[in-house]
């Protein structure tokens, strides 16, 4: 219960973070923050424990977290633009 929910929580931080350093106008709620969060920090937690640059809690992995929740943002901005 406690993983689910601090996951929901990490995942909004995480894309509040991604939406205020992502340039141009994000109209999407808070659900929609938090999933992206939670997608674009597991995606970016998957890649770099898989390639051996960080391990799972350390401080480069919030950071690639928010990378990837910017791209995740990205490719979500040019999917719903269309």
């Amino acid at each position: 219960m406690w993983s689910i929910l601090s996951t929901i929580i990490v995942g909004f931080i995480v894309g509040l973070i991604a939406r205020a350093i992502k340039p141009g106008s994000d109209s999407m709620g808070w659900v929609m923050t938090t999933i992206l969060g939670i997608v674009g920090a597991a995606l970016a937690n998957f890649v770099g424990a898989s390639i051996g640059w960080y391990k799972s809690g350390e401080v480069a992995g919030w950071i690639a977290s928010v990378i990837g929740a910017v791209a995740v943002l990205a490719i979500y901005g040019m999917i719903a633009k269309k």
